[in-house]
C-alpha cells in the first residue's frame, strides 16, 4: 500500500506530506483547495507525463515522493532493471525543472520514467476524473475476470512455454545454410583439435610442469641427494652412526636409571627415521638421470596444450568439456534433418497440449464472465447507474466459440488466446460500447468501484491470503460527480467493503461518504506572505465531525448539521 507522498514546490504546494494508512483513506476540502493536486502529483510519480507548468512559480524545481510497500512482482522489476531492493518499501522521487529537465530515483538510485511505468501496475491504479493511469486495457480486465473466478493460468502457461521452446529450436535449425556450413567446420575443427591432442586427463599439465623441473634440474638434483644421503648414511662420521654411539651409551644408562628409557626410545626412533630418509634419497638419486631428449618432448607438449587453454579454456577439464560440447553440436548438426523431423513431431504435440488447455481456460473465462456480469450491473445499478454491463470473452478470430482460432498461433500468448473485453450502456436505449469509452470521469471511477467490490466479494479468503498480481492500492477521483443520498451512502459503504481488502484512496464532495474513512484528511489552501499554500492533514475525530458538518451545511456550522455529522459517523461505525 502506499505509506507517504511529499511534494515540495508543486504548484500551490510549497511543502507537503502526508502519511496514508490501511483501509479507506478519504481526502475532503472546500471546492479548489486543490485535492486533485495529490492525486496528479502520485500520476507523475507512477510514469505520467510531466511539465515545467507544474514547478511552483519562483522555485527552481518541484520534488515529489512517495513510499509504497513492496511486492514480489515489483521486486522482480527491480532486479530487471539493476536497481537494488530497500528492505520491504519502495522509494519513488522525481524531479521537475522549471527548464522542462526531469530526474527521477527508485530506491535513491538513478532511473527512468520507463520503469515507474512498469511499477505502476504493481503498486497503484488511478481513475482520475481525466485519466486512468494505468489504462485499464485488456490484460487489466482478464487479471481481474480471472481474479474474480479463481482462474489460474499455469497450465496454459507451461505448454505455452513448452510449444515456444519447440518453435526455437526448429529456428535454429532450420538457419540459413551458409551458416550452417560454417558452423558444422568451425565445430569440426575444434573438435579435431581437441580429440586430436589426446588429453589424457585434467592434471596432465600439471604432472609434466613437474617432470620438467625434474629434468631440467636434473644434475643439481642427483648432487644434492647423494650428498644428503651420504652425510646421514655413508661418510664416515654420518649421522646414523653418530646417533647409534650415542643410542649404545643412553641404553647402558637406562640399564641402571630408569629415566633414560624413554631417551634411548627417542635416538632409536631418530635413528631410523635417517635410515628411512637416507634410503629415499638413494633411491631418487638412483632415478635422477638427465635426458635432453625427453626435456624436449615435455616442452614440446606443454605447448600443445597451452594452446588449446588459450583457445578453449583457462583449464585442461574445461578443454576436455569445450572439445566433447563443440563434438555433441557437430553430431546434433549432422544429424539435422532426422532431430527436425523429431522437433516437428514434438510441436505438434505441444500444440496440441496448448489448444486443449487453453480451450478449458476459455470456457472457464465464458463462465467468469457471464457471472462477473450479473454481478457488476447490480453493484452499478445500486450506485445510481442505470447500466447494462457485458463480459466479452472472445478468441483470436474474434469469435466467442472458445475455439481459439487454430490456425492463428500469433495470438497464442501464456495466457491463453481470449481477448477479454468490458462493454457498458451507461443510459437506457444505449448500445455497449468499450468500457474504455466512458466520457465520464466520475462514471468511470463508479463502473471501476461496482467491479472492484464484485470481484473482492467473489473471490476465497484462501486466495486472498496468496499472491495477487492486482494493484494493491486504489486511487478514485471525483467518484461521487452527479449523485446524491442513498446512493452517495452506497458508494461509501462500497469503498468501505473493498477498502477491507485493499488500501483505498478517495477524493469526496459528500458527507455520506466521508463519514466511512478509516484515515480523513483536510485539504486547505491558506493566504500567507501575499501567497497561497494548499497544506494537508489528517484529522481527529472531533474535527472530522466539524468537517462533516461543513460538508452538510456549507461554511456555516449549525448545532443541527454538526448532530448530523455525529450521527452519520455513528452509524458508519468510525464514531
Amino acid at each position: 500500500m502506499l505509506l507517504e507522498l511529499r511534494a515540495e514546490n508543486y504548484a500551490v504546494i510549497d511543502h507537503v506530506v502526508a502519511v496514508f494508512g490501511p483501509g479507506l483513506n478519504l481526502l475532503t476540502g472546500e471546492t479548489g483547495a486543490g485535492k486533485s493536486i495529490l492525486i496528479d502529483a502520485l500520476v507523475l510519480l507512477l510514469g505520467g507525463k510531466a511539465s515545467s507548468d507544474v514547478v511552483r512559480f519562483g522555485a527552481e524545481r518541484a520534488v515529489l515522493g512517495c513510499v509504497f510497500e513492496s511486492t514480489p512482482g515489483a521486486e522482480e522489476i527491480l532486479e530487471a532493471n539493476g536497481i537494488d531492493p530497500e528492505g520491504d518499501e519502495i522509494l519513488l522521487r522525481r524531479e521537475i525543472s522549471s527548464s522542462g529537465k526531469g530526474r527521477v530515483f527508485v530506491n535513491n538510485q538513478p532511473a527512468t520514467v520507463g520503469v515507474l511505468r512498469l511499477l505502476a501496475p504493481e503498486l497503484a491504479l488511478v481513475h482520475a476524473q481525466s485519466e486512468t493511469l494505468v489504462a485499464f486495457d485488456g490484460a487489466q480486465q482478464r487479471m481481474l475476470l480471472d481474479r474474480f473466478g479463481e482462474i489460474s493460468s499455469e497450465e496454459v502457461g507451461a505448454a505455452y512455454a513448452q510449444w515456444r521452446d519447440r518453435q526455437e529450436q526448429i529456428r535454429e535449425l532450420r538457419g540459413q545454410e551458409q551458416d550452417r556450413l560454417r558452423l558444422m567446420d568451425l565445430w569440426s575443427f575444434q573438435s579435431r583439435e581437441v580429440a586430436q591432442a589426446e588429453v589424457l586427463d585434467a592434471e596432465e599439465d600439471q604432472r609434466l610442469e613437474a617432470e620438467k623441473r625434474v629434468l631440467a634440474n636434473a644434475e643439481r638434483l642427483f648432487t644434492a641427494a647423494a650428498a644428503a644421503q651420504e652425510l646421514l648414511y655413508e661418510a664416515e662420521v654420518s649421522a646414523e652412526t653418530l646417533l647409534g654411539g650415542a643410542l649404545r651409551h643412553v641404553e647402558d644408562l637406562a640399564r641402571f636409571d630408569a629415566q633414560f628409557q624413554e631417551t634411548a626410545q627417542q635416538l632409536a626412533a631418530a635413528k631410523a627415521s635417517v635410515e628411512d630418509a637416507a634410503a629415499v634419497l638413494r633411491d631418487f638419486a638412483g632415478r635422477v638421470a638427465g635426458s635432453p631428449e625427453r626435456l624436449v618432448e615435455i616442452e614440446d607438449r606443454l605447448a600443445v596444450l597451452e594452446r588449446l587453454k588459450r583457445k578453449y579454456g583457462s583449464t585442461l577439464a574445461d578443454v576436455m568439456e569445450f572439445g566433447r560440447t563443440a563434438a555433441a553440436k557437430l553430431a546434433e548438426m549432422e544429424n539435422r534433418d532426422a532431430r527436425l523431423a523429431e522437433m516437428e513431431r514434438e510441436l505438434t504435440a505441444c500444440a496440441e497440449t496448448y489448444r486443449a488447455a487453453a480451450g478449458r481456460l476459455s470456457a472457464e473465462r465464458r463462465a467468469a464472465g457471464t457471472r462477473l456480469a450479473k454481478a457488476a450491473q447490480r453493484q452499478m445499478n445500486e450506485l445510481a447507474m442505470q447500466a447494462r454491463f457485458e463480459v466479452e470473452v472472445v478468441d483470436a478470430g474474434g469469435q466467442s466459440t472458445g475455439r481459439g482460432a487454430d490456425g492463428d498461433a500469433e495470438a497464442w500468448t501464456a495466457y491463453g488466446w481470449d481477448r477479454v473485453g468490458y462493454r457498458i450502456a451507461t443510459n437506457p436505449g444505449e448500445p455497449l460500447k468499450a468500457l474504455t469509452e466512458i466520457a465520464s470521469g466520475g462514471e468511470m471511477s463508479r463502473v471501476m468501484l461496482a467491479l472492484k467490490v464484485s470481484v473482492e466479494a467473489g473471490v476465497s479468503a484462501t486466495q486472498r491470503k496468496g499472491k495477487t498480481a492486482l494493484p494493491r492500492t486504489l486511487i478514485f477521483d471525483e467518484i461521487d460527480i452527479g449523485i446524491g443520498g442513498r446512493a452517495a451512502e452506497a458508494v461509501g459503504q462500497k469503498l468501505k467493503t473493498l477498502s477491507r481488502t485493499q488500501q483505498v484512496i478517495c477524493i469526496t464532495h459528500l458527507p455520506q461518504i466521508a463519514a466511512f474513512a478509516d484515515q480523513h484528511f483536510l485539504i486547505e489552501k491558506m493566504e500567507r506572505g501575499g501567497r497561497t499554500h494548499t497544506g494537508v492533514r489528517q484529522m481527529k475525530p472531533e474535527e472530522r465531525v466539524e468537517e462533516i458538518a461543513r460538508m452538510l451545511s456549507g461554511a456555516s456550522l449549525t448545532e443541527t448539521s454538526l448532530r448530523h455529522a455525529e450521527q452519520m459517523l455513528k452509524a458508519s461505525g468510525a464514531a
